[in-house]
């Protein structure tokens, strides 16, 4: 049995978590060969999300700073510490389908990335607003333009690797434009990447994403990883990292 990572960046997601949880599917995941395992990097949540998690077997790691960046790098670092062979990632807000996981875990290949595409039929009409859906194709066109790799969604919070390719990830960013690095360093390292459609729903709770503020930033990292390919470190938080969980 190979053994995957589900990864799950949280701030203050009490409203939906439970639901996201009760919707991973472990069992059909077990019947296509993979033990999984899921961890929650919490960014020091005022609600009870880091409760939620670990009374639901979870094993949570409390970030020692903030931001989503970070909480994917942390990420990372873990997966990579504990020899899994596949980390998959994305949103704990309800926007995602995980059982959309299945169908990116069969097209795996050896190295690989696969990023989960929102930007498709399968969007809830209050899934996102005009100005976001906009913002969305102009970042992925800019980015297809900057770096050349093909991607449908340069934004989007899902996404999945294998083992070889997550130890290639050469990240510093610190905040929302983490996807748009992990993409950049996709193309810099040559790693095979692939798209595949996704369902995409209205977030619960308060959005944390703002529209023109990270839209620059995402737009800024795409173009530096262009000009510096090799990214300045950028240190992960202050502090002891925390850990959270059921054992």
């Amino acid at each position: 049995m190979k053994r995957l990572m589900i990864l799950l960046p949280v701030l203050n997601e009490a409203a939906g978590l439970d639901v996201v949880l009760e919707q991973i599917p472990e069992e059909a995941l077990h019947e296509l060969g993979w033990n999984s395992e899921i961890v929650i990097v919490d960014g020091n949540s005022t609600d009870n999300s880091r409760q939620i998690g670990a009374e639901a077997g979870c094993k949570v790691l409390v970030q020692p700073s903030k931001g989503k960046g970070e909480a994917i790098r942390l990420g990372f670092d873990h997966a990579i510490k504990e020899q899994f062979d596949a980390l998959v990632m994305f949103d704990a807000d309800r926007t995602y389908n995980p059982q959309d996981m299945l169908e990116m875990i069969k097209q795996l290949k050896a190295g690989a990335v696969i990023v989960g595409n929102r930007l498709n039929s399968s969007m809830g009409s209050d899934a996102m607003s005009p100005l976001n859906w906009i913002g969305n194709h102009v970042l992925t066109w800019s980015a297809v333009f900057l770096h050349g790799l093909e991607i449908h969604d340069v934004c989007s919070g899902y996404w999945l690797f294998d083992r070889q390719a997550l130890l290639r990830m050469n990240l510093n960013s610190m905040d929302f434009e983490i996807e748009a690095e992990m993409y950049a360093q996709c193309a810099i390292s040559e790693i095979p990447l692939s798209n595949i459609p996704v369902s995409y729903g209205a977030r619960v709770g308060e959005a944390k994403l703002g529209s023109l503020r990270d839209g620059t930033s995402i737009l800024r990292k795409l173009l530096v990883r262009k000009l510096f390919p090799l990214p300045v470190e950028e240190e992960l938080g202050q502090g002891k990292l925390a850990f959270e969980s059921n054992d």
